[in-house]
């Protein structure tokens, strides 16, 4: 079962590093890491996508928090949150290929951000479903090249991470 984990930490040289050996020493492989400031700039937030049981991912999430450096630490759970993630993709094209790739780029509702006589590079956002619809809606054209960023998640209503100190949203 793949579980995405939010993870509040110092922004500090090598916490990456520790994080991510955590997980290696344990046998995880990591299948998705995003990482970046939050609205504090002492703080960042890492979002891991990891696969894994129960009985495992609480060893993780246990020993995760014993690390200095973490401030604290969220499994998500299906509906709890909304998740993206950005992909960038280039295409082979030929004249008889054009439309046809235009138009399964259009139904996803991605965007062309460079159309070359022989390749079209296309960028989406969406979640992983949208993403991989994408991907196999164009695979048969030809995929030069694929650049994703990790997937990014935010907790729903009152569930998720905030930076102590700063008031919750109340809606």
């Amino acid at each position: 079962m793949k579980h995405t984990i939010s993870v509040l930490v110092e922004n500090k040289f090598g916490v990456l590093a520790r994080i991510s050996g955590l997980f290696s020493a344990r046998g995880f492989n990591i299948s998705s890491l995003a990482v970046g400031e939050t609205e504090d700039p002492t703080v960042s937030r890492m979002t891991i996508v990891v696969e894994g049981d129960d009985k495992t991912l609480e060893q993780i999430k246990k020993q995760l928090n014993k690390l200095i450096d973490v401030i604290k630490v969220v499994d998500f759970k299906e509906g709890d949150f909304i998740d993206r993630e950005l992909i960038l993709i280039k295409v082979a094209v030929t004249p008889n290929t054009r439309k046809e790739i235009l138009e399964a780029v259009e139904s996803i509702g991605a965007h062309i951000e460079n159309a070359g006589s022989k390749s079209i590079s296309i960028e989406a956002a969406g979640d992983h479903t949208k993403i991989k619809a994408l991907l196999e809606l164009l695979r048969p054209f030809n995929i030069l090249e694929v650049v994703r960023t990790g997937r990014i998640a935010l907790g729903t209503e009152d569930k998720g991470l905030k930076v102590d100190g700063k008031p919750e949203v109340n809606e």
